[in-house]
């Protein structure tokens, strides 16, 4: 068995894979916020928005991730049409839980659906790009973990959800999205956990491309998605609905002081 190196470049990679996570778990609820205060085609352009910033920063910090991942004996190359599928599946399965949520009728059926389904999105999405992986050898994997992986997955995708339909607070829903970027690392590193190698020496070329060729740079350009996303959010106008509340609230504030 090869030995596996899950942060190659210190603490760098898991750092930086969970600030990915948080901020792409903060714009996903603040743009689920703002479409299910919305109607219309604008809360269906707010729901796809927050669909592609979740994906997108689930997918960057899956892959950020893999920038510190190493096995002794073998190069590592990834299959390019395989790893974009992984982030099309991630923002298109993201995205069908936060409709489910978004015009569900009932809301704890709505959130059950949309948790299992924007979870084993999370779960496919790594896996996906995890069989993207082009090595000497073959990867085996301990079928508890891969189960605990998923239920993991399950889990942060309710959460994250229930917090975007309960929560209205910039600050609170700051606090679930640390939290929620901590249990989407969580599922990452335990299904990383579940990972074996058995390397077969060889000197043939392995296809595909190196890390630091493709996912690098597709992890930059998605980062820089997300910053460009946030100002967006930032400076666009709230709905009516939130602004009438954030209204409401003011002259309370004044009473109480």
């Amino acid at each position: 068995m090869g030995h596996l190196d899950h942060a190659a470049f210190g603490w760098l990679t898991p750092v930086l894979s969970y600030v990915m996570a948080c901020t792409g778990s903060a714009l996903g609820l603040r743009c689920t916020v703002r479409g299910l205060d919305a109607s219309g085609r604008s809360r269906r352009n707010w729901l796809l928005t927050a669909a592609s910033a979740m994906g997108t920063g689930i997918w960057t910090m899956h892959f950020v991730a893999m920038l510190g991942f190493g096995v002794t004996g073998t190069e590592i190359r990834y299959d390019v049409p395989l790893t974009i599928l992984s982030l099309l599946v991630a923002m298109t399965v993201v995205g069908a839980g936060m409709f489910a949520v978004g015009y569900g009728r009932d809301r704890h059926r709505s959130l059950a659906l949309g948790g299992l389904t924007a979870g084993f999105g999370i779960a496919s999405m790594h896996y996906l790009g995890m069989a993207a992986l082009r090595l000497h050898g073959r990867v085996r994997y301990d079928p508890a973990l891969v189960g605990l992986s998923v239920v993991i997955g399950v889990i942060a995708a309710t959460a994250a959800l229930w917090a975007a339909l309960s929560i209205r607070s910039p600050v609170a829903v700051a606090v679930a999205s640390l939290v929620m970027g901590g249990a989407v690392s969580s599922m990452h590193y335990t299904g990383m956990m579940a990972v074996g190698v058995k390397v077969t020496p060889s000197r043939d070329a392995l296809s595909g491309a190196t890390a630091m060729q493709f996912i690098f740079p597709l992890a930059v350009g998605l980062g820089s998605y997300l910053f460009l996303t946030a100002a967006f959010v930032a400076l666009s106008p709230m709905s009516g609905r939130t602004e009438a509340s954030a209204s409401a609230r003011r002259p309370a504030e004044s009473v109480v002081r």
